[in-house]
């Protein structure tokens, strides 16, 4: 039964929202996309607010969900299944082992399992990209801010382990987009995503 709750963590995860509502709303690959990412952003900037806004929902959805169902079990389980989910998200079963880069998945998980941290790296997140424009290092800093708050709000070790590993994940995820802002060619939001 723990098992199989981690396989349905992962099939969860595995759900492609940016790819099913990007071709049931606008008929359109999303893979075959801007930055051929499934995720909110990509799917903002190529086909705009409210398809994204539906992908945000559920890629948050699935996150809290997975966390959800493990955290039924056991704190541990909560853990497991959080980052199944994450796995699932960034390598789907269903798009060939390719996804997104998980920040609103990771949201999902952080909700559940640490909502005072989620509330916090979601403040982060939104005065970053209020401030930049830039989706991804907002999520980047968001990540980073989640460390001395897992401290400050005197986090179990089980969940200091697993926002460590989120975190660790979610820089690695964004590998690229580091390269971009650093040479300045990163898109900020509100541009439009140019086809692949």
């Amino acid at each position: 039964m723990n098992i199989l709750a981690v396989i349905i963590a992962y099939l969860l995860g595995s759900i492609p929202f940016g790819y099913i509502v990007s071709k049931y709303w606008k008929g359109i690959n999303i893979l075959e996309h801007g930055s051929g990412n499934i995720g909110f952003t990509n799917v903002l900037r190529t086909i705009g607010w409210p398809p994204a806004a539906v992908v945000l929902i559920g890629d948050i959805g699935k996150g809290a969900m997975a966390a959800w169902i493990g955290l039924m079990i056991s704190q541990p389980f909560g853990i497991f299944c959080g980052i199944a989910a994450m796995l699932g998200h960034s390598y789907s079963i269903f798009l060939k082992f390719r996804g997104g880069k998980l920040v609103a998945t990771s949201l999902g998980v952080l909700l559940v399992l640490t909502p005072e941290t989620a509330v916090l790296a979601l403040i982060i997140w939104l005065i970053t990209l209020g401030v930049t424009r830039y989706v991804s290092l907002a999520s980047i800093l968001a990540g980073i801010g989640v460390i001395p708050a897992m401290f400050y709000f005197k986090e179990p070790d089980a969940i200091k382990f697993f926002l460590a590993v989120a975190v660790a994940f979610v820089i690695f995820r964004h590998r690229d987009n580091i390269g971009r802002l650093i040479n300045g060619s990163e898109y900020k939001i509100g541009q439009k995503a140019e086809r692949k």
